[in-house]
């Protein structure tokens, strides 16, 4: 089966035009939710990540042996940058670059750029650093199986839910 690379904007994004009046995290957040909310009920459940994250692997998983080698993961990041680059480019930043209040681990409250990790905004950094190699090889060992890729959806959800809500919503990129 021949694959053609595409881009994550398919996944994550709408056509950037339709989006000029909006805020940088509400841009953001309705590409996410037209993208991810498979149902279109205004909520992305762990199933619907879960889904779309499979989506994603199949996409990138060229010779279809259930892991991403390191051409494959090349692609992918350069997919992902190319990505970025073009909401940068929309928006003039990026969303979720620690602007957002937190709680530091251990040393109280602060702006998520110091000690501790702050919460930072939903944004474009969040869903891509969820995407990378060193964040889904779970056991260490190098290659990201599918497994690991999907099932890693659970831990960037509950990132991503920010209500804590067990669901995703516009709501989530404006807090």
């Amino acid at each position: 089966m021949k694959r053609f690379p595409l881009s994550l904007a398919l996944l994550a994004a709408l056509p950037l035009a339709a989006l000029p009046s909006l805020t940088l995290a509400q841009g953001f957040g309705a590409e996410f939710m037209a993208n991810w909310d498979l149902d279109e009920n205004g909520q992305v459940t762990l199933a619907e990540v879960q889904e779309r994250r499979g989506d994603l692997f199949y996409m990138f998983d060229a010779d279809e042996d259930g892991t991403l080698n390191d051409q494959e993961y090349a692609m992918f990041d350069e997919t992902r940058a190319a990505d970025r680059e073009m909401h940068l480019e929309a928006y003039g930043s990026v969303p979720g670059q620690g602007q957002a209040m937190g709680q530091g681990q251990g040393q109280g409250k602060g702006m998520g750029q110091g000690q501790g990790k702050g919460q930072m905004a939903v944004g474009i950094d969040a869903v891509q650093d969820a995407m990378t190699r060193r964040y889904n090889d779970m056991n260490g060992d190098g290659v990201v199986t599918r497994d690991e890729f999907v099932g890693n959806g659970a831990q960037w959800f509950a990132r991503m839910d920010r209500s804590g809500d067990a669901v995703v919503t516009l709501a989530d990129f404006d807090q």
